[in-house]
C-alpha cells in the first residue's frame, strides 16, 4: 500500500557556522576529504536529540562527498551492552537510509589500526570501507585499546602522565572547585620509571578496582576544571562486551575520544555544547603526543530539546526501570526506536531535526514544530481508510438483510491522480459513539433524534429510533437511508451540515488500537525536581476498534489516515496476523490540553 519515500528530495542544503568552517577548510586546502563521525556510547537507545547529531554529521559528509564513521565510544564496560550496540546500529541505518547511507563509514570486521609511516615517523590509522559486505562492522574505541595504551606509555615517558594512588573521594577533594584551585597529588612527583612500572602492573591485573589510576599532569590550579590532572585510565575488573576479558584497565572518555578521532582520520569532531570545556583537554592530549598527521578539531553545537520530552538517557532509563513505559521502544518514548514503532518516518525525523538548525545556544524547541512536520509527511504518504474507535451500532431499516451497496472511497486525495476503492454499505454499520447525542448541545451537527447526517462516501441517514437495554444504555440506533443521496443519484448533492465516518458491521474487522498522547503534562519535564510526577496518566488509551476490512492486509511499512481521527501504523512488536494492533502516530490536528 504505502511505502516511505526515502528518495524524496532532502531539504535545501542547510547553512550554519559549522558548515561555514568546513567550507573554509576545504577552500584553504586543509583537507582533501571530509571525515566526520557519530560516536555514541552504547549505554542506552538513541533519542531524537541524537538524530540532530546524526543528521548534522552525515549531512556534512553527504554535502561534501565525504564519510561519516559510526563509532561506539565503548570505554565504560560496566554500563554498556551488545543490546545497545545493535539498536544504535539499526537506528542509524534506518535514519540515513536512502539519504546518506552511501556516506556511512564501517571497517573490516575485527580490524585494528594499521601501522604506517608518515614522513619517516611511526603512525597508526584505521580507514573506513564502503558498507555492503557482511564482513564490515561499525568502529569501536575498544578496538584501539592496545594503541591507546601505547599512547599512555608515551605520555608517561614524556613526563606528562603519572600513576596516582588517591581514592576517588580524595581525588575529587584535591581537585578543588571553580572558585578554589586544586592541590597536587602526593604521587604527582613519581619518577618516569616508577610510573611505567606501576602502569604496566595495573594492566597485568595486580591491583584491585580503584586502587590506582593514571592521570594527566597538566595544572591543578587551571581555571578550567577539566585540566586539573584529569584521569586517563582507571582499574575495572570487568569483562567488555566487545573486547572480552583481555583488559582490566579502561581509558576515560576524554582521553580515548580525541585519539579515536585521530586514528580514524576524522577532520571535524562535532559534539554538543557541554563539551566546550573539554576541548582544551582534547587538544592537550593530541598535541602532547606530537603525532605526525594533521590533528582533528572539535566544534560544538546546541542540543535539540523538544518540549514535552526527556532527552537524558539516565532519565529515560528510569522510565524503563520504573515500568512507566513498556521499554526503550515504547511509542511514547523519544527514542528513535519508539518514534519508528509509533509510525513516524525517517523522512519526517530528518526534516524536523535539520529544520531545527545548528546554533551555539541551547533552547527548548516547541513540540508543535515536530508535530507539524509529522502531519505534513503523513498527509502525503498515508492512504485513507475508515475506522471506528468506539463503536455504536446503527441499523439502516430500509436496507435488506444481506444487501450490499458498493460505494467509492478515495484512497489519497493528495495524490496527483487520486484512486478509489470499493467499500460496502450494509444494513448494520458502526459509527463513533461521539457522533451521536441523545440530548445534543447547541450547534451539534452530528446524529441526533430526528436529525440527518451524511455517511461519508455513502449517503444521508435520518435517526428514527433509539434502542436501549434494561439499564437505559443505548444499544443501537435505527435509521433510514436516503438512497437518492448515493453517489451518482439525483439527490447526491443534497446538503446536510454533518458528515461522519462509519464501517460496515459485517464487512469490517476488529483490531486493538493504541491511542498515544504526550508522555508528560508539562513542556519542560527535565526541569522538574521529580520528572516522574509530571508523567501524563492518560498517555495511552487502548480500545477495540472496528476497521475497514482492507486493513486486514496492512503491512508494517504502510501508513494510514483513519478519516476524521488521525494517522496510524501497525505495531511492529505486538501485531500479528489475525490479532492486529495499530498505533496512533498522531492526531489530525493539535487538540492537546494538559491532563490533570
Amino acid at each position: 500500500m504505502t511505502v516511505e519515500n526515502n528518495d524524496a528530495p532532502a531539504p535545501a542544503t542547510p547553512t550554519d557556522f559549522i558548515r561555514d568552517i568546513v567550507a573554509a577548510d576545504l577552500a584553504a586546502g586543509r583537507h582533501q576529504k571530509i571525515v566526520t563521525r557519530f560516536p555514541p556510547e552504547p549505554n542506552g537507545y538513541l533519542h531524537i536529540g541524537h538524530a540532530k547529531s546524526i543528521c548534522l554529521n552525515f549531512g556534512i559528509a553527504r554535502e561534501n562527498n565525504g564519510t561519516c564513521n559510526l563509532r561506539f565510544d565503548d570505554t565504560n564496560p560496566a554500563k554498556e551492552d551488545v543490546e545497545y550496540v545493535d539498536s544504535i546500529t539499526t537506528d542509524v541505518q534506518w535514519l540515513i537510509a536512502g539519504w546518506a547511507d552511501q556516506c556511512l563509514g564501517f571497517k573490516p570486521k575485527g580490524s585494528h589500526p594499521d601501522a604506517q609511516s608518515v614522513n619517516g615517523r611511526p603512525d597508526h590509522y584505521r580507514a573506513s570501507i564502503t558498507l555492503g559486505s557482511s564482513a564490515a562492522e561499525p568502529f569501536f574505541a575498544s578496538d584501539y585499546f592496545e594503541q591507546l595504551y601505547s599512547y599512555a606509555i608515551e605520555l608517561i615517558k614524556k613526563g606528562k602522565a603519572y600513576v596516582c594512588d588517591l581514592s576517588a573521594e580524595d581525588t575529587e577533594t584535591y581537585r578543588g572547585s571553580p572558585e578554589k584551585p586544586g592541590k597536587d597529588s602526593p604521587f604527582r612527583t613519581r619518577s618516569v620509571e616508577e610510573n611505567l612500572d606501576l602502569f604496566q602492573r595495573m594492566r597485568a591485573g595486580e591491583f584491585p578496582n580503584g586502587a590506582r589510576s593514571l592521570r594527566a599532569k597538566i595544572d591543578m590550579t587551571a581555571p578550567n576544571m577539566w585540566l586539573r590532572d584529569p584521569l586517563l585510565y582507571r582499574i575495572r575488573h570487568v569483562a567488555h562486551h566487545h573486547a572480552g576479558d583481555k583488559w582490566c584497565i579502561y581509558p576515560l572518555y576524554d582521553y580515548a575520544h580525541c585519539l579515536s578521532d585521530y586514528l580514524e582520520g576524522i577532520t571535524h569532531s562535532i559534539c554538543t555544547l557541554e563539551f566546550v570545556d573539554h576541548r582544551p583537554l582534547y587538544d592537550w592530549v593530541l598535541e602532547s603526543l606530537e603525532l605526525p598527521r594533521a590533528l582533528p578539531h572539535q566544534y560544538e553545537f546546541s542540543k535539540l530539546i523538544p518540549g514535552y520530552m526527556i532527552v537524558s538517557k539516565r532519565k529515560l532509563l528510569q522510565l524503563v526501570e520504573n515500568n512507566v513505559v513498556t521499554g526503550w521502544d515504547d511509542p511514547r518514548m523519544p527514542t528513535l526506536s519508539g518514534l519508528r514503532r509509533r509510525g513516524i518516518t525517517a523522512t519526517a525525523v530528518r526534516k524536523f531535526v535539520i529544520g531545527a538548525g545548528v546554533t551555539k545556544f541551547d533552547a527548548l524547541t516547541d513540540i508543535a514544530v515536530m508535530e507539524h512536520v509529522v502531519r505534513e509527511d503523513l498527509n502525503t504518504l498515508a492512504v485513507r481508510r475508515l475506522g471506528v474507535l468506539r463503536p455504536i451500532k446503527i441499523v439502516l431499516t430500509n436496507i435488506a438483510e444481506g444487501e450490499v451497496i458498493e460505494c467509492n472511497a478515495t484512497n489519497n486525495p493528495q495524490d496527483e491522480t487520486p484512486t478509489t476503492r470499493k467499500i460496502a454499505l450494509t444494513r448494520e454499520v458502526f459509527i463513533e459513539s461521539d457522533d451521536f447525542a441523545e440530548v445534543p448541545p447547541p450547534k451539534y451537527f452530528r446524529l441526533k433524534p430526528d436529525g440527518e447526517v451524511r455517511l461519508k462516501y455513502a449517503g444521508i441517514i435520518k435517526l428514527d429510533e433509539i434502542v436501549k437495554d434494561a439499564t437505559g444504555a443505548v444499544t443501537e440506533l435505527r435509521c433510514t437511508f436516503d438512497r437518492t443521496t448515493l453517489q451518482g443519484e439525483p439527490g447526491s448533492d443534497r446538503k446536510v451540515k454533518g458528515t461522519i465516518h462509519w464501517v460496515s458491521a459485517t464487512q469490517s474487522i476488529a483490531a486493538e488500537v493504541r491511542i498515544y498522547d504526550r508522555l508528560f503534562t508539562v513542556s519542560e519535564p527535565g526541569s522538574e525536581e521529580d520528572f516522574l510526577k509530571v508523567v501524563n496518566p492518560q498517555s495511552l488509551e487502548v480500545v477495540t476498534a472496528r476497521l475497514e476490512s482492507s486493513l486486514a492486509e496492512a503491512k508494517l511499512e504502510d501508513r494510514f489516515q483513519l478519516e476524521r481521527i488521525g494517522y496510524f501504523a501497525l505495531d511492529s512488536k505486538d501485531s500479528a496476523p489475525g490479532k492486529l494492533v495499530f498505533n496512533r502516530t498522531i492526531s489530525l490536528k493539535d487538540a492537546w490540553t494538559p491532563k490533570k
